[in-house]
């Protein structure tokens, strides 16, 4: 069961409700989907530094599929570059700017990758 915080943060479209027996019931949709093929991904790469003090990162976004296969390919990029990072709300976070390396890592890995921003 998730914690109380996490079950909140779900409730789309409930705002308040009189009724003594309301119950939410939770879907859990995460949990069904399968990872799609690397070719049928489509990844977007970013530079962001948004809430991070100035500090640049790489943003890896748009991968379908399990939190399992979203963290082992973020530790495959963050091995690759000797960098630090981590796996966060469905996205990959890289300390520094590997842009152009994602990319050619990726694509050379058959993942459909689209560089957005400057």
């Amino acid at each position: 069961m998730k914690p109380q915080n996490q079950q909140r943060k779900n409730r789309e479209g409930v705002v308040y409700s009189t009724s003594e027996n309301f119950d939410f019931q939770f879907s859990d949709t995460a949990a069904v989907q399968e990872t799609l093929i690397p070719s049928k991904q489509n990844l977007k790469v970013m530079l962001d530094k948004k809430q991070r003090a100035g500090k640049v990162v790489t943003l890896v976004a748009g991968f379908v599929g399990t939190e399992e296969d979203l963290t082992e390919l973020g530790k495959k990029l963050k091995s690759k570059f000797g960098v630090g990072g981590s796996v966060k709300d469905g996205e990959i976070l890289i300390q520094g700017d590997f842009r152009d390396r994602t990319i050619l890592l990726l694509t050379t890995d058959g993942y459909k990758v689209k560089r957005v921003g400057g």
